[in-house]
């Protein structure tokens, strides 16, 4: 393990802020994109409640996105304000005010990685903090203590629905993205964003003889010299006080090109078509870019996931293809996913398996990249050993990092709101889906065992397979090896056949942990495992979609 520049794409599993440290070095990043968990819908009474650091030291697991105070923040704190700088006088003053609670340890734990953030950024390179209005204020004085306050650019606003129901209060709609340069000198691509339909209604109301939308602008300006033109063989004077924007040459031009047209008092404007017109400069509110929603074609069912249009606005404007792109709490992975698309290279981190299960899945149906292959994957169990002890200190996290072996969606991931949290499965732990030619989607039920295993459990996946609508198929993985009456049992229950192929599957599939690491694979239908798939994606490298 040591610091080093990322030149290939990266996933990581684990905390962040070792990563940084031990594999990321200085200056060696183009830009940041980061979206932190936090609870901001706790009431502010619970967020400021003192709380007595004397916790045992818990890492953030996935949907359980508040911070506390605890012996290893308090380790970190003391850490920080030892510094000394205006970091740390910043940080002794607001526990100094507010107390040691959830809202200050979010605070120190965001700080000491922010710390780490901008080592490892270019001086070119930019930040971008997502975060909402409950803590925005308090991480823009932190990262002004990082990047001083003259390498602030903007705090850019996302209008993520457009009415929330919120009692006693104004209905919260909207998101913070903080956005700050390293230095100066930063990568900037300047970026439009579509017209509003009321905009292009009242100016591109004509329409030629070709479908094509245009408006008429005026051939003066305010100012300037009045020299007459020519205009259709005639001498023409602009109107007091005005000046001709345009040379005769270019008049000539627009003659020929039959551009101009004439209002009642003979004053000529010139035709400006809509697919000439490079949009609306990008301004501090995002207004155009809609929510993940139930219907998406890119939903993948994590609660906190973010448009790809957001992220390819933000990869777009303040990189370069070929540029290194990290995101520290990559989640579903879409800041990876833009990368990908857009011709970055990428590195995520993230503490969850859960979340690299995702990710995986999602390169693999997006890219068809596959893990070690495409990209490297580091941090993950890689032996039986590993395996073990990751069941032995979160069977949770084991259920789902063993999903992402095959890959496998954790169950609930196709629009169910509450995926990834503990509680009654119906007997299902993840769900693969393919298609048997064209007949319908069909699902395969993935049950994952990292205890004592019987001949039971089989029966009750079968009966479970019986139960869910298009299951035809069930797979079981198991820590622990089969017994040879769990092997019998698989062939009493027999196989399924696919009508298409004409070919029979194992009803019921064992699966060791041992085998998968060493390569094994579902049999089922066809070659292309599909699961709840993120669409297609081609890289375009980083050109902006057309306005219409």
């Amino acid at each position: 393990m040591y610091q080093r520049a990322l030149t290939k794409n990266t996933l990581f599993y684990g905390d962040n802020l070792d990563i940084l440290r031990q594999y990321v070095a200085a200056e060696s990043i183009d830009l940041i994109y980061l979206d932190p968990p936090f609870n901001s819908n706790r009431n502010y009474n619970v967020l400021y409640k003192e709380e007595s650091g004397s916790e045992s030291t818990s890492q953030i697991k996935a949907f359980e996105d508040t911070w506390h105070w605890n012996r290893e923040t308090e380790e970190q704190y003391r850490a920080l304000v030892a510094r000394g700088a205006k970091l740390g006088t910043l940080l002794e003053a607001l526990v100094s005010v507010n107390g040691r609670n959830q809202m200050t340890a979010y605070l120190v734990m965001m700080a000491i990685r922010l710390v780490e953030l901008h080592r490892v950024l270019k001086p070119t390179g930019s930040l971008y903090l997502h975060c909402d209005p409950t803590a925005s204020h308090y991480l823009k004085l932190v990262l002004d203590c990082l990047f001083e306050p003259k390498n602030y650019r903007n705090e850019v606003v996302w209008k993520r629905t457009s009415a929330h129901s919120d009692a006693n209060n104004y209905g919260r709609i909207h998101d913070v993205i903080l956005y700050y340069a390293k230095s100066e000198k930063f990568i900037w691509n300047k970026q439009v964003m579509r017209y509003e339909e009321k905009y292009l209604a009242t100016h591109y109301r004509y329409v030629d003889e070709h479908g094509k939308r245009y408006d008429t602008v005026a051939m003066h300006a305010a100012g300037g010299n009045t020299l007459v033109r020519l205009f259709r063989g005639k001498e023409l004077l602009p109107p007091p006080g005005t000046h001709w924007r345009f040379s005769q040459e270019k008049i000539d031009e627009m003659a020929t090109k039959d551009l101009l047209v004439y209002g009642s008092k003979d004053y000529p404007r010139y035709k400006k078509y809509l697919d000439e017109d490079s949009g609306v400069p990008l301004q501090t509110i995002f207004s155009d870019i809609s929510p993940i929603n139930s219907q998406a074609a890119e939903r993948l069912g994590y609660p906190t996931q973010k448009p790809l249009a957001l992220l390819e606005r933000i990869i777009q404007a303040s990189s370069n293809p070929g540029d290194v792109i990290l995101d520290p709490f990559c989640g579903c992975g879409t800041a990876v996913h833009a990368a990908q698309k857009l011709g970055r290279i990428w590195v995520g981190i993230d503490i969850t398996p859960l979340a690299t299960t995702l990710i995986k899945s999602r390169l693999y149906s997006a890219f068809k990249l596959e893990a070690k292959k495409d990209y490297d994957l580091l941090g993950e169990p890689v032996t039986l050993d590993d395996a073990k002890h990751l069941a032995q200190q979160d069977r949770y996290q084991f259920q789902w990092w063993a999903l992402g072996l095959l890959p496998a969606y954790p169950y609930g991931g196709q629009g169910d709101s509450k995926q990834g949290k503990k509680g009654a499965d119906k007997g299902i732990d993840g769900i693969m889906t393919f298609r048997d030619s064209g007949e319908a989607e069909k699902r395969i039920i993935v049950q994952v065992k990292s205890g004592k295993v019987s001949s039971r459990d089989l029966r009750d996946l079968s009966g479970t397979i019986e139960r869910e609508k298009n299951a035809v198929l069930g797979v079981f993985i198991t820590l622990e090896p089969p017994s040879r009456n769990m092997e019998l049992e698989v062939l009493e229950i027999g196989p399924w056949r696919s009508t298409v192929w004409q070919k029979d599957y194992p009803k019921i599939q064992i699966l060791t942990i041992e085998q998968l690491l060493n390569g094994a694979k579902v049999q089922f239908p066809g070659t292309d495992t599909t699961l709840k798939q993120a669409q297609r994606e081609e890289p375009n490298l980083g050109e902006q979609k057309p306005l219409l």
